[in-house]
């Protein structure tokens, strides 16, 4: 007991207390249901120039409920929902995923946003059926770059920040890294082979068109529309952002100034910006096939990490995090808040090691603090928006790894390999020498 009181308090000396939270273990059919429903304000003063959504994807194993629900918002969490849903229709977990497009709802939307959101649920769980997963990631020329560049002092400042070498805005469309240029998708069918669900997974900053002072989807909703359309519209597509806190997107609107601006937004960027993703997550989705087994696997693990501010030791902030184990090959590490890109590429480097495919859900909330950014610790060293300066206090440093690092230990918990108590001792000892008989010719 001494020593486990000692333990704890180091944890808290260092700045963080990890609390093991539920872990749920279900194979049999998989039942799904998904659904989209408009979340766009009916009554509001600014225009609407494409509309935004919440899309639910529901996975149900022998009564165990996992809900994502991709939400077209910058930051969206709400602890009333996640009630409703877990009494209501028996979610053992909600995922909320912001695209982070920075031309969401105004403010004033939460309870129409709120009730959108659990229409959307309700469509899902009444209309479940037995379902097949399968995943896949695929690697083409990056639409993004990381805007966090490094000047000539060794530090870094944001790319919206001109010096003497190097354009406000990068408008030479240099390829600043690092950055992920993978898509992943997961894509849920059902027994007869028809897709009806696809999670699309990407690092990239929503906001092409930010400061347009209109509604909308930004390029993630055009991605899902294309990517909806080429399936027929038989499925819903839900799009999850990776780790996108420093990457910005190459092709870019230029900023207005306020809704009188004369300057109008250029939205065929957002349209070029989707079209690429959807087009490249279009042939992945179409290229991957579930197991042939109709059985599936999902071992789930939640956890409690707490850290403090890391220029104010006196913040706090409690971060829950998710990881998921589907059919021993999909493996899901979710995050809140921001996290940067550093951090992704670490994660599934790790991961990758075992063979398996990876996803970083960013921006995904159930519980908890939302931290906003979420730097590396070289990142944070370097500095920059969301590096070393975040509203409204930035999180301790180290505490992007402290997190990867933990969803590392949970997979190994989740495959069996972690064993709680110390495995075989002792010393079994051979045969110091092995003698082998040559065989020889008699006549010799």
């Amino acid at each position: 007991m001494k020593n486990n009181k000692l333990l704890i308090a180091v944890l808290v000396v260092l700045g963080f207390l990890i609390q093991s939270g539920n872990l749920i273990a279900e194979s049999g059919i998989m039942k799904a249901g998904t659904a989209r429903v408009n979340i766009t304000p009916v009554k509001i003063d600014e225009p609407v120039h494409d509309s935004l959504y919440a899309r639910s994807l529901v996975l149900d194993i022998n009564g165990a409920r996992i809900a994502f629900v991709s939400v077209d918002e910058g930051i969206y969490t709400n602890e009333e929902l996640e009630k409703i849903c877990r009494e209501k229709y028996g979610i053992t977990q909600l995922m909320l995923c912001s695209s982070h497009t920075h031309s969401g709802s105004p403010e004033g939307s939460a309870e129409y946003i709120r009730d959108q959101i659990v229409k959307s649920v309700d469509m899902a769980v009444k209309n479940m059926f037995p379902a097949k997963i399968c995943a896949g990631r695929k690697s083409f020329p990056q639409l993004g770059f990381n805007r966090l560049v490094v000047r000539e002092d060794g530090h870094s400042r944001e790319s919206w920040f001109g010096d003497d070498h190097y354009l406000s805005e990068n408008p030479d469309r240099i390829p600043f890294g690092p950055v992920d240029p993978e898509v992943g998708v997961i894509k849920i069918e059902d027994l007869n082979g028809q897709p009806r669900a696809i999670m699309m997974n990407y690092a990239c900053h929503a906001d092409v068109v930010c400061s347009n002072y209109a509604i909308s989807a930004d390029y993630p909703g055009v991605a899902c529309r294309y990517v909806e359309k080429a399936f027929d519209n038989k499925l819903n597509c839900l799009f999850v952002q990776g780790a996108g806190g420093n990457i910005e997107s190459l092709i870019i609107s230029s900023r207005r100034t306020g809704p009188d601006d004369s300057f109008q937004t250029d939205y065929n960027s957002i349209e070029r910006v989707g079209f690429l993703l959807s087009y490249q997550a279009i042939k992945l989705a179409k290229s991957i096939e579930p197991m042939k087994n109709d059985s599936t696997d999902i071992k789930f693990m939640d956890d409690s990490l707490k850290f403090t501010g890391r220029y104010d030791n006196k913040a706090e902030f409690n971060l829950h995090i998710a990881t998921i184990l589907i059919n021993n090959e999909i493996v899901i590490a979710t995050c809140p808040g921001e996290p940067f890109i550093q951090l992704q590429l670490y994660w599934k480097k790790k991961m990758e090691e075992s063979s398996i495919n990876p996803f970083l859900f960013g921006y995904t909330w159930y519980k908890g603090t939302w931290p906003n950014y979420i730097p590396d610790i070289k990142s944070a060293a370097l500095g920059g928006y969301g590096a070393d300066q975040s509203w409204p206090n930035p999180i301790q440093v180290g505490a992007g790894e402290t997190i990867m690092n933990h969803h590392f230990e949970n997979y190994f918990k989740l495959t069996g390999l972690m064993r709680e108590k110390p495995g075989p001792t002792g010393f079994t000892p051979g045969l110091r020498w092995q003698y082998i008989p040559v065989p020889r010719d008699k006549k010799q």
